[in-house]
């Protein structure tokens, strides 16, 4: 989650309905949209692989120094990114100050998933972190003045009761580390909404630059506190890390422009399936049933808030539906 473009976090599912919309350029012709649920996959693919090697790195590293060369890799991209405007114009916002304080709290919501993911098992993480669209979908209704109906409500009140049968609490299986990713999927819902009040503000290229830069600066800042000198194979793993995380982003935004966002909404669900197989190859774990039945819950709320949201976009106007009425 370091750049807006994205629509998933590298521990969330994807973003609600309504945050984010495709781009402009984004195909409306169910021809691209085989190729765009393709690529959907493969991004999630990706960020999955990303979390497992950034949980192996930091068996030996602290999380500010796997950031750190995170972040430098994706400054890379970012400079890649917005080559053709120059640095220059690219750093000229209209809103800089929004822009830094965006990024610092995307800063801190990486960490507290990095902190999660040392904590505890990947595919727990993304269990829990996959209620972020039903956070941000409320976040919407507090922030935004967004109408929140019956349904939608409903929605998260089935996502929030699967996260309590994953936690558990008062079961003496609550672990003090299940609210890393609660605070990481809060924060990120509070940042998809912070972006969706960006939409129009400043160019793409921009936002991806603040971030990069405003993450290498915290980061560098703190790397050096924590640094210890990694092993050749351990710079392979931050490397990759910072490689994954870009051919991600260039992935899914590969994806966004084949097919709409709402389209391959309810793809960015695979994140928690990936995650479980990267947990099960890597580590030899497998979800307890609970975990699994507080997953499909989640899931299932989020699907049902998409649901509604398409339902009501196709519904005219004058019929008690639809756009132009309280949401359901």
């Amino acid at each position: 989650m370091e750049a807006s473009v994205r629509t998933t976090s590298p521990a969330t599912a994807p973003a609600p309905a309504g945050v984010f919309e495709a781009p402009a350029g984004a195909a409306e012709a169910p021809a691209g949209n085989g190729r765009g649920i393709a690529l959907m996959i493969v991004a999630m693919l990706t960020f999955a692989s990303m979390d497992a090697l950034s949980k192996l790195a930091m068996e030996r590293h602290d999380v500010a120094q796997v950031l750190c060369v995170r972040f430098w890799i994706f400054l890379a991209f970012a400079l890649v990114l917005t080559r053709r405007r120059g640095l220059r114009a690219s750093l000229a916002s209209r809103r800089p100050v929004f822009q830094i304080g965006r990024s610092l709290l995307l800063i801190v919501e990486m960490g507290a998933f990095m902190l999660a993911f040392r904590a505890m098992h990947l595919a727990d993480v993304h269990a829990i972190a996959a209620v972020a669209p039903l956070i941000a979908m409320l976040m919407a209704a507090l922030l935004l003045g967004e109408r929140i109906g019956p349904h939608r409500k409903a929605a998260a009140a089935i996502g929030f009761l699967g996260v309590l049968v994953i936690v558990r609490p008062g079961t003496g299986v609550f672990e003090g580390a299940a609210l890393w990713p609660l605070i990481g999927a809060t924060l990120w819902g509070l940042y998809q909404v912070l972006v969706r009040k960006m939409a129009g503000v400043d160019p793409v290229g921009t936002t991806v630059l603040y971030t990069a830069l405003v993450g290498v600066v915290s980061y560098s800042f703190l790397a050096p506190f924590v640094w210890t000198p990694p092993a050749p194979e351990t710079w392979a793993m931050l490397v990759g890390v910072g490689i994954l995380g870009a051919f991600g982003h260039a992935t899914l935004v590969a994806a966004l422009d084949s097919a709409p966002a709402g389209v391959l909404q309810p793809f960015g669900y695979v994140l928690p399936v990936w995650a479980t197989v990267m947990g099960y190859l890597v580590w030899d774990h497998v979800p307890d049933r609970w975990t699994v039945a507080g997953c499909l819950l989640v899931i299932a709320g989020g699907l049902y808030a998409l649901w509604r949201e398409r339902r009501s976009a196709r519904v005219p106007q004058g019929t008690g539906e639809g756009p132009g009425t309280p949401a359901g």
